[in-house]
């Protein structure tokens, strides 16, 4: 059996909180998915909304090589009026080969909702599914709320499915709208659909109880070929199955194929890609594609996976496009240092007492509130530190950093700083929108005439924990602060009483670093 892959990130997944695409986005996205091996990408619901009218109405021009395009609605409203009802002519009119529309399977839905009679409701699944069919289109009916229909009233939910099967449709697809059924449920139903329809069966899952992803495979086990889900599993309320997690699952763990072979190799970047267009931040705990998913912290584990990683990684990562990380923290042993080492530089000798020294300083320094696994630019100067590699390119003599108020009510911060750069005194002020902001202008200020190359780093985020909170304001924080120029980013800590101090720890850690990358660039350079 082979797999039909259908994506619905570009109209389920948008309906999720936070999510918003342009048409520009859309396309990309969906150029992306035909790249990858979807065979069908809904794109949206043309008659809903002039989005997703200019967005079929652009794709109409653009060609696609492997996927088809569906488009998204409803049945008609009225028994009499199918064939003028402007739901479905606007789906003609989008022109995509694939239509997929959702008719009532819970009586409840149909008759309180709708005011429907059963045989109202029925013929209007029949008539629109043979409508579109009649105008030669390829039809997927979506059961909208069918499990929860069927718990209801199995008769009735069967009776929908069977009135679509008659009138034409291509797929049926069973959904759990709600997303609140068992996995055993699923199993169970989807059986009994199998015994009375004859054509392709889907599977449409959302994730409220959790169970999404589990639900979707539970379908296929059961002999559903016709799975839909979205990107990182986007989508209302707790979101839809993720095709993230599904794809890999039915290729690499139920041996099966799909329809057409998907590059998994870039699915980690497919993942990221989609989320940055989405303005949300990526999930690191996401299974296969998220930052942590091959990540190892505990010294037992990584010692474990130096000699072989399927010890504690159940695929390989580049099987998804990701990559394998040794974290550095408190619970770190002499193999997270060793590996780190070698990872940082295959030229610097991991020597048993170098090891040692580190261990001690990690642990000593997490021990304060340092957290070295979300912050591995800090680091690689500690270590650069121990080793004698590396030493700061700059130090600050004194500092003054005001806020007031005017007399309009707005918060001015200023800083006033004396940077000493090889002996060299530079004097200098800046304001900013806090006092954070003002010391890195300061900063940058008083540097860039020694270091023009600072100009490139851009602050990308900036988090602040509070580290014990039973203290209040006499609280310790750590700041941890995400950097980037134009070839890569990095993240640097700093913990501290004062929250201004911890900013500036991880504010001097990121420009060192910089300087520190830089310098060895150039190194390099000149000895080859």
């Amino acid at each position: 059996m082979k797999i039909e892959l259908f994506d619905t990130t570009l109209r389920d997944g948008t309906q999720g909180e936070g999510v918003n695409l342009s048409v520009e986005d859309k396309l990309r996205i969906a150029h992306l998915l035909d790249d990858f091996g979807i065979d069908i990408i809904e794109g949206g619901w043309p008659g809903s909304n002039p989005r997703d009218k200019a967005f079929f109405n652009q794709a109409k021009k653009e060609a696609f090589k492997n996927a088809k395009l569906c488009a998204f609605g409803s049945t008609a409203r009225r028994v009499n009026s199918v064939k003028s009802d402007p739901n479905l002519n606007a789906l003609l009119h989008a022109e995509t080969s694939v239509i997929s529309i959702f008719g009532k399977t819970w009586r409840f839905h149909s008759s309180v909702g709708l005011g429907l009679e059963d045989a109202e409701n029925e013929s209007l699944i029949y008539q629109s599914v043979e409508f579109l069919k009649d105008n030669r289109r390829t039809v997927i009916f979506d059961a909208e709320h069918f499990f929860d229909g069927f718990k209801d009233d199995p008769s009735f939910a069967l009776s929908m499915l069977k009135a679509a099967e008659s009138a034409g449709a291509d797929v049926i697809t069973l959904c759990d709208t709600n997303g609140g059924s068992l996995t055993n449920e699923i199993s169970n139903i989807v059986e009994k659909v199998m015994e009375t329809i004859r054509i392709p069966i889907g599977i449409h899952t959302h994730n409220d109880g959790g169970l999404g992803v589990a639900n979707t495979l539970a379908a296929v086990q059961m002999g559903v070929s016709h799975v839909q889900g979205t990107i990182n599993g986007v989508g209302e309320r707790c979101g839809n199955a993720n095709l993230c997690s599904i794809i890999p699952n039915l290729v690499l763990k139920m041996g099966l194929e799909t329809n057409q072979k998907v590059d998994l190799s870039r699915l980690t970047y497919i993942s990221h890609y989609v989320a940055e267009l989405m303005n949300l931040a990526p999930d690191n705990r996401a299974p296969f594609v998220g930052k942590s998913a091959f990540a190892h912290k505990g010294g037992i584990h990584v010692s474990a996976v130096m000699k072989d990683s399927s010890m504690y990684e159940h695929i390989s990562p580049k099987i998804v496009g990701s990559e394998q990380r040794v974290l550095v923290s408190d619970l770190s042993g002499k193999s997270n240092i060793r590996y780190k080492i070698e990872e940082l530089d295959d030229n610097l000798m991991a020597d048993e007492d170098l090891i040692a020294r580190v261990v001690k300083r990690v642990k000593s320094l997490e021990h304060e509130g340092f957290q070295f696994d979300g912050a591995e630019a800090s680091f690689e100067l500690l270590l650069r530190r121990e080793t004698g590699d590396f030493t700061p390119f700059f130090q600050i003599v004194d500092s003054n950093i005001h806020t007031r108020y005017d007399k309009y009510g707005k918060t001015i911060s200023d800083a006033v700083l004396k940077a000493s750069v090889n002996g060299e005194i530079e004097h200098t002020a800046a304001d900013g929108v806090g006092p954070v902001d003002a010391l890195d202008n300061a900063l940058r200020k008083a540097l860039s005439r020694f270091y023009p190359e600072i100009q490139e780093v851009t602050l990308v985020d900036y988090k602040v924990r509070v580290l014990n909170e039973k203290h209040g304001t006499k609280s310790k924080v750590r700041v941890l602060i995400e950097s980037s120029d134009t070839l890569e980013s990095w993240s640097t800590v700093g913990v501290s009483g004062n929250i201004i101090e911890a900013s500036w720890q991880a504010l001097s850690d990121s420009l060192n670093f910089k300087l520190y990358k830089t310098r060895r660039t150039q190194l390099n350079e000149v000895v080859t």
